[in-house]
């Protein structure tokens, strides 16, 4: 059937996407939709930020109104709270929803110079240290937001006056009415200069703390640095918990005043190594918190959009779903930088290649310039932008359910102690399915029980618990495979459902990939990938440039679509179009396809049957983009005709 020849009633249901079914909304909230941009917030111009928001498409506003990270309000908080209020208020009168920006363990007190009333000279014992003593005091220059003449420390998690005080000003930003708090960086001081490999904090509080939960002296029985030292092992997973137990009081804290409020942490570090250091590791935040916010800036150069390789956009693209995997339905939000005043790339295109990379993963758009919050590098399109994300977020933010998934797994505490080997053979593995447009499912211990393929990857996983071996020895006994790469710490042995790969294929790849992006392809892994046995439930043919991730949306098959090819950091923004992709889905003979091009309109697709499938070739993808099949023609229409008549 000829695109023109479709009836008007499918046209009509073409131009209303967010429409025609209904959202599986159990799960979701207004966290799972948002499209933010942020705003510094004063006593008196709640009334501009709100309408600012609405006019540039944002949903979901960040306010800029800092109580417990400036002395001055964590001593004095109400005038704060009467801005927080204002502000709240103005959003719900239009239907908007807003979240406060407040500091994790960070506090700077203004013009310290000038001042006898400081956090380090008031309260020296609040002060995380190194394990020789010093404080975290830090003054202009050490970061860019840090003023002369101000004073910048870093708090102790187990200081219990600061704690105490801490937990009631939540409460109190929580009986503002505000959506929700924005916890930035809650960490172990590990990130400024001369602090990365202090493993702080040695504060008498936490040490103490550590020493009750273990019987070990901090200062005396760890080897710092040593992975291979159970105790410094003990001291890890310590700082860890350190971290998540106080997300955790933060959300009891808040909720107990406002039930519906939520909390969103600000946390930098992926699913690298800086989670071990920092200590803020998002695997274990997710089940504390309602979101998170990630500053993940996976890249080379300055971290910016403008200057990612095509190898950056697709290690990008697996943390961005491992996130996705952690978060188990919670919003994943990104708060990125496009642009920074680079001279050869468009601001523009920068801004939505940033925006593609993210909601094809199914992660929320933050859009800000250079390395700061608010604003936009061009407003005009951030409003293009926002605006199609608004008429087509069903699509990219409903529940994505797996069909037929090669399972992959990520393992904490391998990635914890083992992170170099971990993630060479982890990300080499995900970039190749992407690649190979297979479906996959990152895989945790947390949903190991619910997952349904017939085929899990273990790339170089080193340790488990007695509950992992047990459900992978049950997982082969009911004839599924088992493909384990690098070190076997299953203890299964060789079966016939459990294949070794003693020279790691995922690791080989990377190393390939690091070498050379554009002469590897992924069919140089042809045993690994004959291996996985994988179902042809979805097929895609497509270039190795698009990265490609399948599953299921509101009951019909989807395939994400974003492609890098033809990018340069530095250079040039602009994909290398690609023609000719096709998706076929088995076992269908009748329906139609639909594809929706990032910032365009979706379109109706004429299959071709075959072989008992049915084929749909896919328009030229510039960008990227999401085709989707829907098996009931008749279904839609009848739905088209009763939306005309009404």
């Amino acid at each position: 059937m000829r695109k023109g020849a479709y009836p008007a009633a499918l046209a009509l249901f073409l131009l209303a996407p967010a429409w025609y079914s209904a959202q599986d909304s159990t799960r979701q909230n207004w966290t799972n939709h948002v499209r933010i941009g942020a705003y510094g917030l004063a006593g008196n111009n709640a009334e501009q930020i709100v309408r600012d928001a609405e006019e540039s498409g944002v949903f979901g506003i960040e306010i800029d109104n800092d109580i417990p990270g400036r002395y001055e309000s964590f001593i004095h908080p109400e005038q704060k709270l009467n801005a927080i209020h204002a502000v709240a208020e103005r959003a719900h009168a239009v239907g908007n929803r807003a979240f406060v920006y407040i500091a994790g363990t960070e506090c700077i007190t203004a013009n310290a110079d000038k001042t006898p009333h400081s956090v380090a000279k008031e309260h020296p014992d609040w002060l995380q240290r190194t394990i020789a003593g010093k404080p975290a005091v830090f003054g202009a220059g050490s970061a860019f937001w840090i003023a002369k003449g101000d004073e910048d420390v870093w708090i102790s998690f187990y200081a219990p006056d600061w704690r105490k005080t801490y937990m009631e000003r939540v409460r109190q930003i929580a009986a503002t009415g505000i959506d929700g708090i924005y916890v930035d960086i809650p960490y172990w001081m590990t990130h400024f200069d001369g602090w990365e490999n202090t493993w702080a904090s040695f504060d008498d509080y936490t040490v103490a703390a550590f020493h009750e939960q273990t019987g070990l002296d901090a200062k005396k029985d760890l080897k710092i640095g040593d992975f291979s030292d159970s105790n410094f092992r003990k001291w890890i997973d310590f700082r860890i918990q350190t971290i998540t137990d106080f997300m955790q009081e933060i959300d009891r804290s808040a909720k107990s005043v406002n039930p519906e409020i939520k909390i969103i942490p600000e946390i930098y570090p992926g699913i690298e190594e800086e989670a071990v250091r920092v200590g803020a590791e998002v695997y274990s935040l997710y089940p504390v918190v309602d979101a998170i916010a990630h500053e993940y800036e996976f890249g080379s150069g300055d971290h910016m959009a403008s200057s990612r390789t095509p190898l950056d956009w697709f290690n990008y693209q697996v943390g961005m779903y491992s996130f996705r995997a952690f978060a188990q339905g919670k919003a994943t939000w990104i708060l990125n930088y496009s642009w920074d005043g680079d001279p050869k790339v468009d601001r523009r295109q920068a801004m939505m290649n940033l925006a593609m990379s993210q909601i094809m993963a199914g992660a929320n758009f933050w859009d800000a310039p250079g390395h700061s919050m608010a604003g936009s590098n061009d407003l005009p399109t951030r409003k293009r932008i926002f605006s199609w994300i608004k008429a087509y977020e069903k699509t990219f933010y409903s529940p994505r359910i797996p069909i037929a998934p090669i399972g992959v797994y990520f393992s904490p505490p391998t990635r914890n102690l083992f992170t170099e080997d971990f993630l060479a053979s982890y990300r080499g593995i995900l970039i190749l399915l992407l690649q190979k447009h297979m479906e996959f499912q990152i895989v945790t211990p947390r949903t190991l029980a619910e997952f349904q393929g017939s085929t899990l990857i273990l790339p170089d996983v080193r340790i488990l618990t007695d509950s992992e071996k047990a459900w992978f020895n049950s997982y082969v006994k009911n004839n599924n495979r088992l493909l384990i790469t690098g070190k076997d710490a299953t203890g299964l042995g060789n079966t016939e459902h459990v294949i070794h790969f003693s020279k790691c294929p995922g690791k080989d790849y990377s190393a390939a990939l690091q070498n050379d992006f554009d002469a590897s392809i992924p069919d140089r892994e042809h045993e690994f990938l004959e291996s996985l046995n994988a179902g042809n439930a979805v097929h895609v043919t497509a270039s190795p440039q698009i990265a490609a991730s399948i599953a299921q949306v509101e009951g019909k098959p989807h395939v994400f679509l974003a492609n890098f090819a033809g990018l340069r950091g530095g250079m040039n923004p602009i994909q290398t179009p690609q023609a000719g992709v096709q998706v076929t889905i088995a076992g269908e003979s009748k329906g139609v396809g639909f594809f929706l091009p990032f910032m365009g309109d979706a379109r109706p697709l004429a299959g071709k049957v075959s072989h008992g499938s049915i084929s749909f070739t896919l328009p030229t993808i510039e960008k990227g983009g999401v085709f989707w099949y829907d098996p009931d023609v008749e279904q839609i229409l009848n739905h088209a005709v009763v939306r005309s008549r009404s």
